[in-house]
């Protein structure tokens, strides 16, 4: 991809070293554009869906969304509320909306591992063309091929698209928002800033409030630049928030306005609320650590989510909170080009600011600016916003930034007077010094990269010292553009090597959309949320309905045995968590209730509700064991207490007849 993006930039020497088309040619396509447009952007879309599929077949499964996708992809009932189990008995801790192409696929194709992620890498291969569509259209050919190659070369981009999160869609969606509102904009058009609108709120169903973390950035850019009267802006952004608002509350909405009775219980809730499990559970629990207290929005408690006690807050807590997004855990995976970045905004805002309000260039700027602090700010500040595949929202601001950056870097150069001369090298310079730090971080893994990156640098700044020394124009311009070429590489080179990692079967497969040495890091210590598929499903890649693939003996003579007395039962049995259940449901998608849902704290079922099932013949048998919390605990007590334990081997399985709960209260 570096040789490629160092081609596409030597070949604008043919064309008189012009690297900046005309800003604003929205209606100009690759084909009309410079020579190398389409192949160049078809060489970046190769390379992204290359990364986002390599070796997809040998996928593994989220222990979590995978399941709920299987019960989604069993009844339509479970699609539209997102059930975890296939009896429909809870919900999945968060909106089903990414889940959605997920269990579609899983229709179309069967269920297997690689037919659940792919919807993910389509998604990501349209991130790539929507980003390179978008700053094209802002800031011209040239800044849109290098975004999009710099977007596509980002270990947290190669990585995410590669996993079953809800990432993956949320960052399509916003992308496609940024798109319609930068049209919006140019023209003072209320039909893209509407469609804005409706993407951000589909945004929404896939990663709930986040996706209104965008909604800054966007709708500064319209005030700011559309060339309308204020009183017109605001209507017109008036407008798109109410469609933004209607679309992002539709499943909220729908879950409000159905009986209990008829839907699975919300997760995440001690009210059976989805606006809670929105607000409180997956909003305000996440910034616990900032004294924000969710205890009385109907979330379940906010360490019980984490799955581990709050941390004790301190000056050393908050710094190193506040610092996460550039520790090497993250900085490896989204951050080489901070440097590049975080200059294009800076001289994009001042060179531009004598322009008219309503310059599209500027407002660009602004947009991707703003875009990159919002939630640079949002994931320092969250408790738990250090899950690389978090980082593809940011991934997209950096990218764009970059490749316009270096674009008005470049112009700058070649005008050859005044400070400006300087961002260049200077980017160059701190960009490859903060990647050489990085790598540091990792000394065993590509030793070669840093020394690499800094040889890369070194030559293209003397390139380019030597192209303003006497001699031929053209010679001149060449030795120019050929230092452009090994500066691009020289900065896109630390992360495109990490990016390429995922092609190695050992970096591969993290689950938690990371790349390199860290993705090995986050597969040891997610794996209890990460499932192999089992080897019928990786040789044939499916999995029968009826199968028991993947379950170990013990868990298929229990699945056996249930299945055989379920004389009309509802439920195979119960479990007292959603691990215990897990296994059963993904493998064989069985009928299995877990008690108090993802975090055990659910009160669903309460004790009556429990008893009811019993009492009725929907439930015969209960597995005991994991963790046990509310409600399972207390009816994990009446189990014991009144259940019969049936003698199969490695395991607490009780019958509960339903005269036993028929005589209680």
């Amino acid at each position: 991809m570096v040789s490629t993006t160092a081609a596409i930039l030597a070949s604008a020497q043919r064309t008189g070293g012009r690297l900046l088309a005309r800003p604003g040619t929205s209606g100009r396509s690759p084909v009309g554009g410079p020579a190398h447009a389409r192949p160049a952007l078809l060489a970046i879309l190769t390379v992204a869906a290359l990364l986002f599929t390599w070796d997809i077949q040998h996928s593994g499964y989220h222990a979590f969304y995978a399941q709920t996708a299987r019960s989604m992809s069993e009844s339509w009932k479970g699609f539209l509320f997102g059930s975890f189990d296939p009896g429909n008995s809870i919900t999945i801790d968060k909106l089903p909306g990414f889940l959605w192409p997920q269990a579609l696929s899983a229709r179309i194709f069967g269920f297997h591992p690689w037919a659940l992620t792919l919807p993910q890498a389509i998604e990501g291969v349209l991130s790539v063309a929507v980003l390179y569509r978008a700053v094209r259209r802002w800031a011209g050919e040239s800044a849109g091929l290098l975004a999009a190659g710099a977007f596509a070369l980002t270990p947290a981009v190669a990585g995410l698209f590669r996993t079953q999160a809800e990432d993956p869609a949320f960052t399509l969606l916003v992308l496609l928002a940024a798109d319609a509102t930068l049209r919006a904009a140019r023209e003072a058009r209320l039909r893209p800033l509407l469609a804005a609108g409706i993407w951000v709120g589909l945004g929404f169903q896939a990663k709930m409030l986040e996706a209104w973390a965008v909604l800054p950035a966007l709708g500064l850019l319209y005030v700011v630049s559309a060339p309308a009267v204020l009183r017109r802006r605001l209507v017109h952004l008036a407008a798109a928030g109410a469609v933004c608002v209607a679309v992002s509350a539709s499943w909220v909405l729908l879950v409000t306005l159905t009986p209990a009775k008829d839907r699975p219980y919300v997760d995440g809730t001690t009210n059976n609320s989805a606006v809670s499990q929105v607000v409180g559970y997956n909003f305000l629990t996440r910034f616990s650590s900032l004294g924000i207290d969710a205890k009385d929005t109907g979330s379940v408690a906010a360490q019980t989510m984490a799955g581990t006690a709050p941390t004790e807050p301190g000056h050393g807590h908050a710094a190193t909170q506040w610092a996460k997004m550039v520790g090497p855990s993250l900085a490896s995976q989204v951050g080489w080009l901070y440097p590049a970045a975080a200059l294009a905004a800076v001289c994009g805002l001042v060179w531009l600011r004598g322009r008219p309000r309503t310059d599209p260039l500027r407002a660009g700027f602004l947009l991707w600016a703003v875009w990159l602090a919002t939630y640079f700010l949002v994931f320092s500040a969250g408790a738990v916003g250090g899950h690389t595949y978090y980082m593809g929202v940011v991934a997209v601001p950096l990218a764009a930034l970059f490749g316009a950056g270096t674009v008005q870097f470049w112009r700058a150069w070649r005008k050859g007077s005044g400070a400006r001369t300087w961002a260049l090298p200077v980017a160059v310079v701190t960009t490859v010094a903060w990647s050489a730090v990085v790598a540091g971080q990792y000394p065993t893994f590509l030793p070669w990269l840093a020394p690499a990156a800094i040889i890369l640098a070194a030559g293209a700044l003397a390139l380019l010292a030597l192209s303003r020394t006497d001699g031929a124009e053209g010679a001149r311009r060449r030795i120019a553009v050929l230092g452009l070429g090994l500066a691009v590489a020289a900065m896109l080179g630390p992360s495109a090597a990490w990016a390429s990692s995922v092609l190695d079967p050992a970096y591969g497969h993290s689950g938690m959309g990371s790349a390199g040495p860290v993705s090995t890091w986050h597969h040891h210590n997610a794996r209890q949320r990460t499932f192999s598929a089992p080897p019928a499903a990786r040789n044939a890649g499916d999995i029968a309905p009826e199968s028991t693939d993947g379950l170990d003996e013990d868990q298929q003579r229990l699945l056996a045995y249930t299945r055989a007395h379920q004389d009309g039962a509802t439920y195979l049995f119960a479990t007292t968590s959603w691990r215990s259940a897990a296994a059963y449901i993904l493998y064989a998608g069985a009928k299995v209730l877990p008690m108090g849902g993802f975090t055990g704290a659910a009160p669903t079922p309460t004790g009556a509700q429990f008893r009811h099932l019993v009492a009725t013949g929907r439930l015969h048998y209960v597995v005991l064991g994991g963790a046990v919390t509310v409600p399972g605990r207390t009816n994990a007590r009446w189990v014991r207490a009144h259940c019969a334990r049936v003698p199969l081997p490695m395991s607490r399985l009780y019958r509960c007849s339903p005269g036993s709960a028929a005589v209680l209260p």
